[in-house]
């Protein structure tokens, strides 16, 4: 008898969908042509995601860092989201990304900042970081009390932002929210090994890749590199996680949350049965729309 998983009809032939694809060797040479396929695959569901919201988004700079300012269609935005786009550092973008801040910024009627920080290999670490803190200084001078939102990738760099503020005595964020947080570069955790081959959408090769890209010779088990190995405080503010049974990272989200809740922080952490990697960038799924919903009002009821 096979087993199913209590993934929906579509999540399951997505799945069988995406597994179907060749795996690309990443390196220096492949890593173009691996940006292109990202963009290929996602521009198109970021700009479904721009008309289905019906919000309004412009190019601006904050900070001398160039973002995409996303506002609700109304016009009217209950508070700020600082959003970081995934991507393993190396490749995707703040327009890629629009699947996911549109949705955020329609469902929590909120203003959401997504940073077009820089990308390794040609800018590795602190690059990335700087980008975000410099983003996160202006944020902090003009709007009073906003959250922080990313995946992946960008789910480490909101991690190294909240515990930079922690750090300095700047403001907190009054929120988090987090898709698949790649939260340690030095790859611990049961999930690299047993979901390599099961997440049809990242493989450890792929994150080894990008850790040498991003990190060069700095040290991954850092803090500023691995927020994992960070410190977390109690005053912390409330964060919502979400990862999949199949996703690589899955051991990473929960000994992130394992963490938080040690110290003290108001922790929520989802883990949807059949589903992988950021799956809440696949408009088509039930579980993604139903995700993305539940980010929004956490965020609206902590911004409000």
């Amino acid at each position: 008898m096979t087993q199913r998983s209590h993934c929906s009809d579509e999540a399951c032939a997505l799945f069988k969908e995406l597994s179907g694809g060749e795996t690309l060797h990443l390196d220096r040479d492949t890593l173009p042509q691996a940006r292109q396929d990202a963009k290929a695959a996602f521009l198109p569901r970021a700009e479904r995601a721009i008309k289905h919201y019906g919000v309004a988004v412009t190019r601006t700079e904050i900070g001398g860092v160039s973002c995409l300012d996303i506002r609700p269609g109304s016009g009217d935005a209950q508070g700020t989201v600082l959003y970081c786009f995934g991507g393993g550092f190396i490749s995707g973008s703040a327009r890629e990304d629009l699947i996911v801040s549109t949705a955020l910024s329609a469902l929590a009627g909120a203003r959401v900042v997504a940073v077009d920080y820089r990308l390794a290999p040609e800018y590795p670490w602190p690059a990335a970081h700087q980008d975000g803190a410099a983003v996160d200084d202006q944020l902090c001078k003009t709007d009073s009390g906003f959250a922080l939102a990313g995946e992946s990738a960008g789910g480490n760099l909101a991690l190294t932002l909240l515990q930079r503020a922690q750090r300095t005595g700047r403001p907190q964020p009054c929120a988090m929210v987090l898709m698949s947080p790649w939260c340690d570069l030095t790859h611990e955790g049961d999930s690299l090994g047993f979901n390599d081959g099961r997440d049809p959408t990242l493989t450890r090769a792929y994150v080894d890749a990008a850790a040498e890209f991003y990190a060069g010779t700095a040290d991954r088990a850092s803090q500023d590199i691995s927020p994992l190995n960070g410190t977390f405080a109690p005053d912390g503010p409330p964060v919502l996680i979400t990862s999949g049974t199949r996703d690589l990272l899955l051991s990473q989200c929960t000994e992130l949350a394992h963490r938080m809740r040690q110290a003290g922080q108001d922790v929520r952490l989802y883990i949807r049965d059949g589903l992988w990697h950021v799956f809440e960038f696949y408009d088509e799924l039930p579980e993604a729309r139903q995700s993305l919903e539940n980010f929004a009002t956490f965020l609206k009821d902590h911004l409000q």
